[in-house]
């Protein structure tokens, strides 16, 4: 037989407005109640119904997650089941529950993130990724609709965000490139106008005028997804251009594309790395390098401080930078 919330009340001796009141961790009941309380339903193993107290706290105790509409085929980019992983830890060790929707392109991606926001299923909002001037974090800002990004927006100060730091992971393993007596270093991207394509840009830029190598805008592309056949067609126009001795490339998957043209040129002694780590770069031929980002943990980062913002926690700071680490293997020449 299913155990009520009667039961509970009549176990603790107190009314069952009191019993949905310690659900609610309502300040006003004692802790001695709270604690007898708490006995009865360990004792009697009552789980609370979800949807009645949602109902009763006017909260869903769910978060939204936007996923980019590159991730609808999650296999095909591991960064975003490891992310959503790492949510999915946090918010169950905290008692919320998740719920995905796809955005979409163009216009309509940001008519269906309004629709989403305003239709009181969910608490709060993690986005997966962040572009310059972004209309939808202006949106949420503007509603005042608790967000976190995985990313770092432009208005970081104001802004929860969890984010690698890209600009110094990208800086320092050019610099390592540099140390190895490389100078004709070519940098590949997806998504300029994404932010971070941006910070590793500027990273890449960086370590090369601090080394006094000019930089060469023949080598650099930016290309519109993070993808196999974008790493292919960039790497290509780059050759046609002029001879490079290494690639930095801004995702494993552009390297991936990268390592498939230079074995049809026939191409062995080009020093190429990546970045996310994703498992299958280990099986490349040669085995890829790449920059590990630790995308379960930012997926948990962002997860956390949103449900700490949404549970009234006092945030001391705003933002979480979850570090790299570099996983040199044998395409790093």
């Amino acid at each position: 037989m299913k155990v009520t919330i009667k039961d509970v009340a009549k176990e603790a001796e107190v009314a069952p407005s009191t019993v949905s009141r310690v659900l609610s961790d309502n300040p006003k009941i004692s802790d001695e109640t709270k604690l007898r309380v708490q006995k009865a339903i360990k004792k009697l193993k009552y789980r609370p119904n979800a949807i009645a107290r949602s109902l009763a706290n006017s909260k869903t105790r769910t978060l939204g997650v936007v996923l980019d509409s590159e991730a609808e085929d999650l296999f095909a980019n591991p960064f975003f089941m490891q992310a959503m992983k790492g949510m999915s830890i946090c918010a169950q060790s905290m008692g919320y529950y998740i719920m995905y929707a796809f955005s979409k392109k163009g216009d309509e991606e940001f008519e269906s993130l309004t629709d989403f926001c305003t239709s009181g299923l969910v608490d709060g909002i993690v986005l997966l990724r962040v572009v310059e001037d972004d209309k939808i974090v202006n949106f949420l800002k503007e509603r005042d609709f608790p967000f976190v990004v995985i990313g770092r927006p432009d208005d970081e100060k104001n802004s929860m965000w969890v984010d690698n730091d890209n600009f110094s992971a990208t800086y320092d393993v050019v610099h390592k490139l540099i140390e190895k007596g490389h100078r004709d270093i070519g940098f590949i991207g997806g998504k300029g106008q994404m932010n971070v394509s941006k910070y590793r840009l500027k990273g890449y830029k960086a370590a090369l005028r601090d080394a006094d190598i000019a930089i060469d805008n023949d080598i650099i592309c930016e290309m519109n997804n993070f993808d196999e056949e974008q790493g292919y067609i960039a790497i290509k126009q780059i050759l046609s251009k002029r001879k490079v001795t290494a690639i930095v490339a801004s995702d494993d998957l552009l390297a991936f594309g990268v390592n498939k043209a230079l074995k049809e040129e026939g191409i062995e002694d080009v020093a190429l790395v990546g970045f996310n780590n994703i498992p299958l770069g280990e099986f490349q031929d040669p085995p890829l390098s790449s920059i590990d980002i630790n995308a379960s943990d930012l997926g948990y980062y962002a997860a956390k401080l949103l449900i700490d913002k949404l549970e009234g926690e006092i945030l001391t700071k705003l933002n979480h930078i979850v570090s790299t680490n570099f996983i040199e293997r044998e395409s790093f020449k």
